[in-house]
This record gives structure tokens, sequence and C-alpha cells, in this order.
């Protein structure tokens, strides 16, 4: 059965989220694809996917991280993994792009030095391919399905599994998750939504 969970997490920590942190964590199995979905530039959504996979290389497994940056950028990405080059050096899409997004593949080169068995890899079309983003970034995850699990964080709509899509609706290509659970993949999506604890209308 194909499912969708939303996290709705405060920005203290709560019952809820470690529930939740369990239960994404026990789903990270080989062959699998878990996609972990943010509301961009929100420190809080980084500190949930770093905790993830802190929580998964602590067991000594081996773990392939993606995240949603231009595979043009790979290249790049291995060596500031490998110390050869810094975070200030890769381009990310500005919308994506801010310091926790940044401090996260730092804080990812150093946990490889004591796991040499995580891998990161860069997902995203970038526009100098031209062309459908989903698309792109589902096969670029397909490719990587092994024994070591995927753990990917992308925007929240990306996690989408099943649209019902309405005629005055222009987009109707499927997204990410649509593809790949379309494709009989083991996929588990999670798009997150944090609130505010006094909640008001601009976090609504």
């Amino acid at each position: 059965m194909r499912y969708l969970i939303i996290i709705v997490l405060l920005l203290s920590p709560s019952v809820h989220a470690e529930n939740s942190y369990s239960r994404i964590l026990e789903g990270i199995t080989p062959n699998s694809i878990t996609i972990i979905g943010e509301m961009h530039k929100r420190p809080e959504a980084i500190q949930f996917f770093q905790s993830l996979i802190t929580g998964y290389t602590q067991q000594n497994k081996c773990l392939t991280v993606a995240l949603e940056i231009a595979s043009s950028q790979q290249s790049l990405l291995n060596e500031i993994m490998q110390g050869k080059a810094t975070v200030t050096d890769i381009e990310i899409a500005p919308a994506i792009d801010h310091p926790p997004f940044r401090a996260l593949i730092n804080d990812l080169a150093e946990i490889q030095k004591q796991n040499n068995c995580l891998k990161l890899i860069a997902i995203d079309a970038g526009l100098e391919l031209k062309t459908n983003r989903d698309e792109w970034m589902a096969i670029k995850l397909a490719e990587q399905v092994g024994q070591a699990p995927i753990l990917a964080l992308l925007g929240s709509l990306h996690t989408l599994k099943i649209v019902d899509w309405n005629p005055t609706i222009t987009k109707k290509e499927p997204y990410v998750a649509e593809i790949l659970a379309s494709e009989g993949h083991d996929i588990k999506t999670y798009p997150q939504h944090w609130t505010e604890r006094t909640c008001n209308s601009n976090y609504r």
C-alpha cells in the first residue's frame, strides 16, 4: 500500500518528533529510497535530516545521501568530501542555498572520515540540462539503488507519491516520488512542515 506521512514538527523537541525520527530510521533499509521533504531555508529541516544520517551511520552501515544540487557539481562535491575543496566553491540554487545547507555538506565530509561507506551525490538537473528536474532526479536516485540505502533531502513537493491532478492545474508531470513509485521502487517519503509553537498567519 502506498502511503504518505507528513511530519509536522515544532521548533522545540516533542514526542511526535522523536516517534517520527525512530520510524524513519527503522525504514532506512537496503535497496530502499527514503526522501525527506523540506521547506527550503529552514535550519530545523536540515538538523532533522542530519540527525537521521548520524543515527544511521553510527550503526556502521553504508548510506548514500542525495542532495538537491546540480549533478554537474558532483566532481566538486567529491573534492569537498576529500578535503580538496571547500563548500564555498560549490554552486547551489539560490532558492535552496543557505548557511545550514552548506554546513551540512561540511559535516558529511567529517562523517565520511569516520565512515568511508558514506556516499554523497548531487542529483538535480541544473539549468544547463534543460530537462524535467523530477525525471532527472528520479533517474539519478534509481541508478544508486542497492545494498546501501538512499536518504535524500528534497523540496517537499518532490516527495508526493500520488497526485490527483486537477485539469485546471498546468503542471501534470509526475514528481520524483511518483515516478519512482510507479517503477516499483521501495520508496518512503516524509514531507516536513515546521510550525511555530505559537501559530500565526505568517506560519500557517
